[in-house]
């Protein structure tokens, strides 16, 4: 709560506005994986390719890609296979750590990242900047990352 005066939600209203944020990001995922924008990989791998890309040396442990992915872990072992074989990662040990396994994006692999995800970009923007103006995107973010930190048990 952002004042000491706010009301509490009700059990009610939570459970609405969770059901709301649910069905939206159905929608939108459902709009965006039928968007002409996926020519050389799927949704899945792009977003693959986009964590690594955010990711300090292009590189994450795959761990660290399963905690930040929607994918099981042999799902994602499975597509990490198939990126390495398109080259577009690599896999190798992490240093210091002998049972690691790092994944790190490789040139190729960013220059298609950046690729579709500059036509995906356009489309999300075609999509939530027609819906939403600026101050509430700022707004709607703010939240979000609100509650993925609560999600996470971080204190707010």
């Amino acid at each position: 709560m952002t004042s000491g005066s706010a009301r509490r939600a009700t059990t009610r209203e939570s459970s609405q506005t969770w059901e709301s944020l649910f069905r939206t990001q159905v929608e939108l995922l459902r709009r965006f994986r039928h968007d002409d924008v996926w020519h050389e990989v799927s949704l899945e791998e792009y977003d693959v390719l986009y964590t690594l890309a955010s990711s300090p040396d292009h590189s994450a442990r795959i761990r660290d890609l399963h905690d930040r992915s929607l994918l099981s872990q042999p799902s994602l072992s499975r597509l990490v296979e198939r990126l390495e074989v398109s080259g577009l990662v690599r896999r190798g040990p992490v240093e210091g750590d002998r049972r690691g396994v790092a994944v790190t994006l490789t040139d190729e692999g960013l220059r298609l990242q950046r690729l579709v995800g500059g036509r995906h970009a356009r489309s999300i923007d075609a999509v939530v900047g027609e819906a939403l103006d600026a101050d509430e995107l700022a707004s709607l973010r703010s939240l979000l990352d609100r509650l993925r930190a609560r999600a996470r048990g971080a204190p707010l």
